[in-house]
């Protein structure tokens, strides 16, 4: 989901080497980046700087990249991801906006459940993908990226302005907090000892308010962008630094920054907005169809959804696909061609995995060379090499659900 980081440089990374759709390291410039709360929290713990999407964000700590990957996989790793946009839709017809401006069913969702979905335009390109959450307090909480914050608010904030000027009961406020990501097997058995809660009644993409490790008034979702099991919790910016501390006294946690969460993501076959996905992709070619609501497919009353129905039935020129090779790594831009040797498509984010030690990858190739196990060729370093199209995701998920 995540704009703000991008591919990862070969396992045993350097920070000198990391692209600069990363980040760069700071430099004079570092003054008019954005801080989360933890920024100094981030600097006493060693964690490595970068400038990224505005913002100044530790792209690994003293650990290697390839150590934190491991560690979020075999235990548990904290995120600092107070970066992204959070925001609350109120009034009797916030799910009305929603639904103007998203291809999910809003209104389906129970109290506390969310969903992931998509901005679209009227072309059916993707302007971001966000986490809606209908609350039981009577207003959605949404999570979009924060390389979209500006063009995400000015979206919503139009259509606010639009809705009341229909006379429409809808407001937004845009949520001060900080943002913790806790994920890995042992999130939850961690989390659990500073909370009242029962956490086995927490299943994926629910959330509830609760006092986290003394801190009140924190929004735990189970959800994240790794493939593990965890969650992600919305904690007043005063609060922030007081639970980070008191989670990272647990031995089985360790910090991780934007290095690890892109591989971590990457292997778990989700999408990096900006790399993966854009205004020029469709949910469809994206191979995000199942965000689109059944009833909104019948209504057919989400932006671009004149573009995008018509290719459920098969009128898609390109796909996303997951790729796999070994040798040099894949990474964006690398071309993909078919066995002929003709340019077919392009890798849109690529990787070694530090699990499966291959190579790892996705990339739009057209529909006919989808099929999992279809050998391609990838050129990288001016070099052909072999590589199959494979099933995402490529390490299998461990998303917490009721028994």
């Amino acid at each position: 989901m995540q704009r703000a980081v991008s591919m990862v440089a070969h396992l045993g990374l350097r920070l000198q080497a990391l692209p600069s759709a990363l980040g760069r390291p700071l430099s004079c410039a570092q003054d008019v980046l954005r801080r989360t709360p933890l920024y100094d929290f981030h600097l006493a713990h060693g964690g490595k700087m970068v400038a990224f999407a505005g913002w100044s964000l530790p792209v690994q700590y003293r650990d290697s990249h390839v150590a934190s990957h491991l560690h979020t996989r075999r235990h548990c790793s904290l995120f600092d991801v107070s970066h992204m946009l959070q925001t609350k839709i109120l009034g009797c017809d916030r799910v009305k906006l929603m639904e103007s401006l998203v291809v999910g069913d809003i209104a389906e969702l129970r109290p506390n459940q969310g969903t992931l979905s998509l901005f679209t335009n009227e072309t059916g390109g993707i302007l971001d993908d966000l986490i809606v959450t209908s609350t039981s307090e009577g207003y959605l909480y949404v999570v979009s990226n924060a390389g979209c914050w500006d063009k995400d608010l000015a979206l919503m904030q139009g259509k606010v302005r639009e809705l009341q000027n229909m006379g429409s009961d809808v407001s937004l406020e845009v949520v001060d907090n900080g943002l913790l990501a806790l994920q890995g097997p042992t999130a939850a058995q961690v989390l659990q000892a500073g909370v009242a809660d029962d956490l086995r009644k927490l299943p994926f993409m629910t959330s509830a308010v609760m006092e986290v490790f003394g801190v009140s008034g924190c929004r735990v979702t189970r959800c994240g962008y790794t493939g593990e099991d965890g969650v992600e919790i919305s904690v007043p910016a005063a609060g922030a630094v007081h639970l980070a501390t008191a989670l990272l006294e647990n031995p089985e946690v360790k910090l991780a920054g934007l290095a690890a969460r892109d591989s971590l993501r990457l292997e778990a076959g989700l999408c990096l907005y900006g790399s993966d996905i854009d205004e020029h992709t469709t949910p469809v070619e994206g191979s995000l169809s199942w965000t689109l609501g059944k009833r909104r497919r019948t209504a057919m009353d989400f932006p671009g959804a004149s573009v995008i129905l018509p290719q459920l039935k098969g009128e898609v020129q390109r796909r996303r696909v997951g790729l796999m090779c070994e040798g040099a790594p894949m990474r964006a831009h690398s071309p993909i061609l078919n066995m002929e040797g003709t340019m077919i498509g392009t890798v849109t984010s690529g990787c070694p995995s530090p699990c499966l030690k291959k190579n790892v990858a996705m990339g739009y190739v057209p529909c006919e060379y989808s099929r999992p196990g279809t050998p391609l060729l990838v050129e990288v370093r001016r070099k052909q090499q072999m590589a199959v199209v494979s099933k995402m995701p490529f390490v299998t998920t461990n998303y917490y659900t009721l028994k």
